[in-house]
């Protein structure tokens, strides 16, 4: 992996984390466009430069993590099935990450629901408009629609929003309790990685996780605060044409090229 690689991974992965276009589902497709894709480092890059995405909510909601001690045991209950769940599918998961079909389809499946996503769950129907007054068991459930998007193309964001939604949060709080939630998810997969990476990791590659950090702290923390003020105003239906687009173009290049199906 070159410099330039390394720069373009963690800006897709600092403007994709934190949407419901999937950021897995990107850095998949945009480290076989750029031919990375079977370099053992890149899969364990897009991993640890997650890092950069984590520390970005913290500072945004240092606030909430720091004043509001109620938040931990429902963040807790909103981690709990990706930990568990996790664990028991992990084989699994690492072999869907190697489908690009599997990713098209997720995208266009989760781009057509996020159409209909702001008619399904109308305003009228929402009863809490603050992260504090969410409920464990509530969280529990998010959490567990939180873990379709071990499926690559899902959107763990995208994922998170349904299920906060679904559990009658009003849009905006939905959306920040997946910016919550991504700390301790996001967390658990990048530290156990990087225990593994530590002890083999050259100093070369040392230097690109540490320029995409920086990438992804600063390219995450603009796209949480202006994500936040783009679904106030417009919805998740503009995320959805785009993933439907995108999921469309991929699927063309897979029936004209087969040989790219699998990475």
């Amino acid at each position: 992996m070159e410099l330039w690689q390394a720069i373009v991974l963690s800006i897709v992965e600092g403007l994709t984390e934190y949407l419901p276009i999937s950021s897995t589902g990107h850095l998949i497709l945009v480290s076989a466009w750029m031919g990375i894709h079977q370099d053992p480092f890149t899969k364990d890059f897009t991993i640890m430069v997650q890092f950069g995405a984590i520390f970005a909510v913290f500072v945004e909601y240092f606030r909430t993590f720091t004043r509001s001690w109620r938040v931990y045991p429902v963040l807790f209950a909103g981690f709990l099935p990706a930990a568990v769940i996790g664990l028991l599918v992990k084989k699994k998961i690492d072999l869907l990450l190697e489908s690009v079909w599997t990713v098209a389809i997720a995208l266009l499946l989760g781009g057509i629901l996020l159409l209909f996503t702001d008619k399904i769950f109308r305003k009228e129907r929402t009863e809490i408009t603050d992260v504090k007054d969410i409920k464990p068991m509530s969280a529990l459930k998010i959490g567990l629609v939180q873990c379709f998007a071990f499926i690559p193309g899902v959107s763990r964001a995208a994922a998170t929003i349904w299920g906060g939604l679904a559990m009658k949060l009003d849009q905006r709080t939905a959306t920040e309790f997946s910016f919550l939630l991504a700390f301790p998810t996001l967390s658990g997969a990048t530290f156990i990685k990087a225990y593994k990476l530590i002890p083999v990791i050259t100093e070369e590659q040392w230097k690109l996780l540490l320029v995409g950090n920086l990438i992804s702290f600063v390219v995450g923390y603009l796209a949480i605060r202006l994500f936040i003020r783009f679904v106030t105003r417009f919805g998740l239906k503009g995320f959805g044409y785009y993933r439907i687009a995108l999921s469309l173009v991929v699927i063309a290049a897979l029936l004209m090229n087969p040989d790219i199906s699998s990475l």
